[in-house]
C-alpha cells in the first residue's frame, strides 16, 4: 500500500484571520524602529503571498494625503516660502525635459501613445496621481492605465529603498538629498519615505518641494486637454490636499501657543505615512507587472535614471 506525502502547507486564511493580520501590521508601524521602507517591503511580501485585504488597501491613499497634511503641522512657514521660490524653477525644468523626453523615447521604443504619455506624466510630476488626473482626459483603457501605475509603483519601491543608502554613499547633505529626492523620485509617498529615512531636515524639504512639483498636476493637464484630446478642463482632478498642507503650515506658525499640539499632530503625520506605504505594498499586483511590457519597463528606467543622475549632478 503506498503513501504520499503532501508537503504543500494548508493555510487558510478566514476574512477574520485577514482583519487581525493587517490591524497588527497596522499597529505596529506606529512603533518607533518600524522604518517606511520595512513597511512597503511588508506589504509587498503580503500581496505576494495572497494575503490581502481590500478593506483596508483602499484607503491607501487618503490615508497619505492626511498624513501629508499633518506633516505641514511641523514646517517653519519662512523657510517653506523661501524654498516655494526656488523649488519652482527646479520643478519647472524637471517636469519640461521629462515630458519631452518621455513622449520622444515613446516614439522611439514605438510605444502606445496613451502609455507613453502616462508614463511620462507620472515619471514628471508625481506618479499615480498624475496619472489618475490624466487618464480621464486621455480617456485611455484600464489596461493602459494599469500598465502605467505599474511601471511608475515598481520603480517607486526602488527608489525608497534605494535613496537614502545611495545619499549616505556620496554623502549628501540634508538639504540636497530632499531636493533630489524630491525631483527624482515619482510618487509622493516615496518622495516622503525616503526623506524621512535620512533625516527630519530633508523630510521638510523635500515634502515642500514634492508638492509643489504635484501642482504641475493642473497646467499640465490642462494644456493635455487643449492640445492633445479637446475635451473639457472640468475632468481635470485638483489635489486639494496641496491646499491644506499650506493652511496647516501657516495656522501653526501663526498660533504659536499650540505648539505641543503641532508636535503630535506631526508626529502622527509620519505614521500615517508608514501605514500608508504599508497599504500601497499590499495593493503590487505581481502577474499584472509581468504584463506590464519590457517596453514600458525600459521607458520608465530610462526616464528615471535620466532625471536621477543629472539632478543628482546639478545638485551636488
Amino acid at each position: 500500500m503506498k503513501t504520499t506525502l503532501n508537503l504543500k502547507p494548508r493555510i487558510s486564511l478566514t476574512a477574520n484571520h485577514r482583519n487581525n493580520i493587517y490591524l497588527f501590521c497596522i499597529c505596529a508601524c506606529m512603533l518607533p524602529f518600524v522604518s517606511p521602507a520595512f513597511a512597503l517591503i511588508t506589504g509587498i511580501l503580503l500581496a505576494l503571498l495572497k494575503i490581502t485585504n481590500s478593506n483596508y488597501s483602499k484607503y491607501s491613499s487618503k490615508i497619505l494625503q492626511y498624513a501629508i497634511v499633518l506633516l505641514g503641522f511641523g514646517m517653519n512657514l519662512t523657510e517653506v516660502y523661501s524654498l516655494s521660490k526656488t523649488g519652482f524653477l527646479e520643478t519647472f525644468v524637471s517636469v519640461s525635459l521629462v515630458v519631452i523626453v518621455g513622449l520622444a523615447l515613446g516614439k522611439l521604443l514605438r510605444i502606445e501613445k496613451h502609455i507613453a504619455t502616462l508614463i511620462s506624466v507620472g515619471t514628471a510630476i508625481c506618479g499615480g496621481s498624475a496619472i489618475a488626473a490624466v487618464s480621464p482626459i486621455l480617456r485611455s483603457k484600464d489596461s493602459e492605465n494599469t500598465m502605467a501605475l505599474i511601471v511608475v509603483f515598481s520603480l517607486n519601491a526602488i527608489a525608497l529603498i534605494i535613496f537614502p543608502y545611495i545619499g549616505h554613499y556620496f554623502n549628501l547633505s540634508q538639504e540636497v538629498f530632499g531636493n533630489w529626492a524630491a525631483i527624482a523620485i515619482h510618487d509622493t509617498s516615496s518622495v516622503v519615505g525616503a526623506a524621512m529615512a535620512y533625516g527630519d531636515e530633508s523630510l521638510k524639504i523635500a515634502t515642500t518641494i514634492k508638492l509643489i512639483r504635484a501642482l504641475w498636476i493642473i497646467p499640465l493637464s490642462i494644456f493635455i486637454s487643449i492640445f492633445f484630446v479637446k475635451t473639457s478642463i472640468k475632468k481635470i482632478r485638483i489635489p486639494w490636499f496641496i491646499l491644506f498642507f499650506v493652511l496647516a503650515i501657516i495656522f501653526s506658525n501663526y498660533f504659536k501657543s499650540l505648539d505641543i499640539t503641532y508636535m503630535h499632530l506631526n508626529w502622527l503625520g509620519k505614521k500615517a505615512l508608514v501605514i500608508a506605504l504599508f497599504l500601497i505594498g499590499t495593493n503590487i499586483d505581481i502577474q499584472k507587472i509581468k504584463e506590464s511590457g519590457k517596453k514600458a519597463f525600459l521607458m520608465g528606467l530610462i526616464l528615471w535614471v535620466l532625471i536621477s543622475s543629472i539632478s543628482l549632478i546639478i545638485l551636488k
